[in-house]
């Protein structure tokens, strides 16, 4: 079987229920009411972490550190497929994501956030689909229109948010996704660059892809952290959760 639509599990949302997969740095759980934590398993295995139920504004939400709560996950090794498996079976029917990135645009500055429409695909030795031919798994073969790999109507309210509380924001950008863990050699950052890439990461491929396939509405929130390591007299990229915060607050604080 062909298939050019998308996965249908177990469970059927009877109103909006939002994911939000948080990246490094960005996966704090205060910002749910009532908070309620579920470990569950999937026919791919177990997700990064539990997922944390609550309400914000008397929104259904389910976090989910994309890294683990301890950020103890490298990219390669995040099961992208268990997490949007977990994350539709709890009833979501959009995705909100948070993701630290590299800018390869000079207007794109350390703090700035970009709400993605596009991305490049550098990654190697990921799965990229639900059906992965495995027993457990659905049957048959998807393949997934990619034109527009992100919900627009979600990058609107996100961009419209942005708008009404003075966040410096970019309105589309291209995402390139390294397989990682290591960052890109200077000669690779330029290329990227020459490719028409604005931003660079570890994560948006394989997740937009899988959402999609799961009939997610999903969106992406990246921030920059640096300049990667293209620019000259600027320092190379040393990403870790902290310097993510830093940034975040900085961005937040105006």
């Amino acid at each position: 079987m062909t298939c050019t639509k998308t996965i249908e599990t177990g469970r059927v949302a009877a109103t909006t229920a939002i994911g939000i997969i948080g990246g490094s740095g960005l996966d704090d759980t205060d910002i749910l009411e009532g908070r309620t934590e579920r470990y569950v398993d999937t026919p791919y295995g177990k997700p990064s972490d539990a997922l944390i139920l609550g309400k914000i504004k008397n929104v259904d939400c389910v976090l989910l550190a994309r890294h683990g709560r301890q950020h103890t996950i490298m990219p390669s090794n995040v099961n992208y497929q268990a997490n949007i498996w977990a994350l539709r079976e709890e009833g979501c029917t959009h995705l909100l994501v948070t993701t630290a990135c590299g800018s390869l645009r000079d207007e794109i500055q350390p703090g700035d956030i970009v709400i993605i429409d596009q991305f490049i695909d550098r990654t190697t030795r990921r799965v990229q689909t639900l059906y992965d031919g495995q027993a457990t798994s659905p049957a048959g073969v998807c393949h997934i229109p990619m034109a527009e790999p992100f919900c627009n109507r979600t990058r609107e309210v996100l961009l419209e948010v942005a708008r009404s509380l003075g966040v410096k924001c970019h309105t589309r950008g291209t995402m390139l996704s390294i397989e990682g863990p290591r960052f890109s050699s200077r000669a690779e950052s330029l290329m990227f660059r020459q490719w028409g890439a604005d931003v660079i990461n570890m994560t948006t491929v394989p997740e937009v892809v899988l959402a999609k396939e799961a009939g997610l509405c999903y969106a992406s929130i990246a921030m920059a952290t640096d300049y990667d390591c293209w620019k000259e007299h600027e320092e190379a990229v040393r990403l870790c959760p902290p310097s993510v915060v830093h940034c975040f607050n900085i961005t937040c604080s105006g």
